[in-house]
Order: C-alpha cells, then sequence, then structure tokens
C-alpha cells in the first residue's frame, strides 16, 4: 500500500487496522518516468474494443430499463408505508446504475471507447445529455483537470483553498453539524454549481460557466461544442417537460430526478474523495510537473459499487497515467503499476462514509510546511 493510505489495500492484506498518523506521499520527482510505467504494461491494456465497449452500455441500459419496469409497474400496488421505502431504495439502485452508464459517457471524452472519435463523441454526447451533462463542456473542462492535476494555479475542480482564500464562516462550520451540512450541500448542489458557476473551479478573471460557449474555460475552437453540448441539454430537457405534461410532474420527479439527484452526488463524492486526502500534496509552478500532479492522487474501495461504477473509484491513479485506457483494462494495470510506482502509489480502504467525513474536517485548505520545499502544499485543518 502507498504511504498515504490509512488502511492497508485489501488486495494485499485482510487487516482493516488503521494506523494512528497519516504518512504523506513522496513529493520529490520520482526516480522513474511515465515511459517507464507504460513498458511495464501489457499492450493489449490500451486495445479499444467497439463491441466490448458497447457491451457495458447494453448492460447498464438493460439493468436500468428493468428497474424502471419494475417501478413503474409495481411500486404503485404496493401499500403506502412500503412504497416509501420503495421510492427511496429505487432511486438509489437506479442512480448507481446510471452513474456507471456516466462513467462510460466520460471515457468517451477521453477517447477511451473506441479508436473512432466520431463514434467516442457521438456516444458520450447521447449518454451525457441524457443525464443533463453538457458533454463536450465537461469533456474539454475535465481534461484540462488531467492536464493540470495537482496544480494549485491551473487544476480546473476541487481546487484547494489557500489558507489566505479561507472565509471567516468556515470556523462557524468546523464541527460536526456544520460539515455534515457541508457535505449535504456539496453532495445535493456541487454539481450544478459547478457546471453553472465554476464553484470549487480553478479562478478565472471573469465569470466562468460551463453552458457559455464564451466562457474562459474554453478556446475559440471549442465554442462551437460547448453551443452542441447546450442543444443536448436543452433536447433532454424538452423531452422531459413534453414527459410531464403527459404522465406529470410527479412521474418525472420519482422516475427520473431522484436517481440523477443520486447520479449527480456520488460524481461529486468520487471526484472529491479522489483528489482530497491529508496524504496528497498540491503543488505551485515553481514545483509541479505533470507526473508528480498526476501521482497526487488516490484509489478508494467502494465495494461491490467498484464493479458497477466501471472501477473508476479503485483504479483511478492508473486513469490518471493513461487517461485513454479502457476501463476494463484498468485493474490489470493497476496491479502492474503498484510496484513500480511504490510509495507514490495511494490507496485508502477506509470506509467512504467514514473518509467522506473525515477528508471534510481534516482537509479545508492547503499551505506550505517549513520542512519541506517551498512550493509544495499540504492539506489542514488548523483555523
Amino acid at each position: 500500500m502507498g504511504a498515504g493510505g490509512r488502511m492497508s489495500d485489501p488486495a494485499n492484506s485482510n487487516s482493516k487496522t488503521e494506523p494512528e498518523t497519516i504518512q504523506r506521499v513522496p513529493y520529490q520527482k520520482p526516480p522513474f518516468t511515465v515511459g517507464d510505467i507504460k513498458k511495464a504494461i501489457p499492450p493489449h491494456c490500451f486495445n479499444r474494443s467497439v463491441i466490448r465497449s458497447f457491451s457495458y452500455v447494453i448492460y447498464d441500459l438493460t439493468i436500468i430499463f428493468i428497474l424502471y419496469y419494475l417501478a413503474n409497474n409495481y411500486i404503485q400496488l404496493l401499500p403506502k408505508p412500503l412504497a416509501y421505502v420503495a421510492w427511496p431504495v429505487y432511486w438509489a439502485v437506479q442512480g448507481c446504475v446510471s452513474t456507471g452508464v456516466w462513467v462510460i459517457a466520460h471515457e468517451c471524452g477521453h477517447h477511451a471507447f473506441s479508436d473512432y472519435q466520431w463514434l467516442d463523441d457521438t456516444v458520450g454526447l447521447i449518454l451525457h445529455s441524457a443525464l443533463l451533462v453538457p458533454y463536450f463542456s465537461w469533456k474539454y473542462s475535465h481534461r484540462r483537470h488531467h492536464s493540470n492535476t495537482g496544480s494549485i494555479e491551473h487544476d480546473e475542480v476541487f481546487v484547494p483553498k489557500l489558507k489566505s482564500g479561507v472565509r471567516s464562516t468556515a470556523r462557524y462550520l468546523n464541527n460536526p453539524p456544520g460539515r455534515i451540512l457541508t457535505l449535504l450541500v456539496t453532495l445535493t448542489l456541487g454539481w450544478p454549481l459547478y457546471l453553472m458557476f465554476n464553484v470549487s473551479g480553478r479562478y478565472y478573471d471573469r465569470f466562468a460557466c460551463h453552458f457559455d460557449p464564451n466562457s474562459p474555460i474554453y478556446s475559440n475552437r471549442e465554442q462551437a461544442q460547448i453551443f452542441i453540448s447546450d442543444v443536448g441539454i436543452i433536447a433532454v430537457l424538452f423531452v422531459l417537460f413534453r414527459i410531464a405534461m403527459v404522465k406529470g410532474l410527479t412521474w418525472v420527479l420519482t422516475m427520473y430526478a431522484g436517481p440523477l439527484l443520486v447520479v449527480n452526488g456520488f460524481l461529486v463524492l468520487i471526484t472529491f474523495l479522489q483528489h482530497t486526502h491529508p496524504s496528497l500534496p498540491h503543488y505551485d509552478s515553481t514545483e509541479w510537473d505533470w507526473l508528480r500532479g498526476a501521482l497526487a492522487t488516490i484509489d478508494r474501495d467502494y465495494g461491490v459499487l467498484n464493479k458497477v461504477f466501471h472501477n473508476i473509484t479503485d483504479t483511478h491513479v492508473a486513469h490518471h497515467l493513461f487517461s485513454t485506457m479502457p476501463h476494463y483494462h484498468a485493474m490489470e494495470a493497476t496491479k502492474i503499476i503498484k510496484p513500480i510506482l511504490g510509495d507514490y502509489y495511494q490507496f485508502d480502504g477506509t470506509s467512504i462514509f467514514k473518509a467522506m467525513y473525515r477528508e471534510t474536517k481534516e482537509c479545508i485548505y492547503v499551505d506550505k510546511d517549513a520542512e519541506v520545499k517551498d512550493g509544495v502544499y499540504w492539506y489542514s485543518n488548523k483555523i
């Protein structure tokens, strides 16, 4: 297991003991290159199969349809007390499976679905639009996140605050009720706030919005595709409006909006926990380089949901190193690269519920440490 995780890697040990202290990730330039890592991975791990990739889409969509059919036809037949329980269960299960669809669309944005860019973009646009995600907008901002991971100046999402940027109101939320409130707001509103207002994103000198083709997030040559993303979202909203006119708003809220809230919550939670951990460094421009930034991320264990989410949760380090690698090869690649990365590989098997609270508590801002180089920043909670 890497130096930063609190719990042992379940692939190597059955122990669930949590060390008393967290060891930081090495911040020095690693003794290997990305080329060294790639040479160790079998070439087939980089092969993209149209048939295999589509098999996951069909599998997920089949389960989604079955769940929809059961909920639409049978929950209403249950006695009210049972129906009140059945609906949240449907939202949770359908939301988890739909998150898997989200992950596949995310792979399309990385050109990891097939060898054909047009096919990746077509599938990604359809799947992401269905989940009210602006495909090209996300594709380009997310690629810039991959190009600048760990940079406090240029990373695109979950950019940590410097100590000087912490608001005075933060101390009033630095308690159990405040942390729970912070988590609830983050998991429910975090995704739309990021898309619309760039909340938790990098600093721009003017208003930044994922729906605005003229947003500073995008270059001039990307503007037309941002517009296409907007058209995709508008088309889905129009379909939902027409369905609401026929079946009623309640039907849309229970069958579609409930699972979508779960998808959005998991999207934010997964991203938050992949890049937020007391052991992970961040760098300013004097120290940052791409490889150290890519290694400033951590694999997590979501139990059975690892498979439901197509292993985006427990192979994220490999994904940041080789983002065009299909998810169905990422587990094999991760096992191979762990010995090469050594202490630069990070895994934390802490319970997700415990981890999301702990990271909210301990990772309030980043600051320099007098004992290490200037330009390297670590999480702190000392307000």
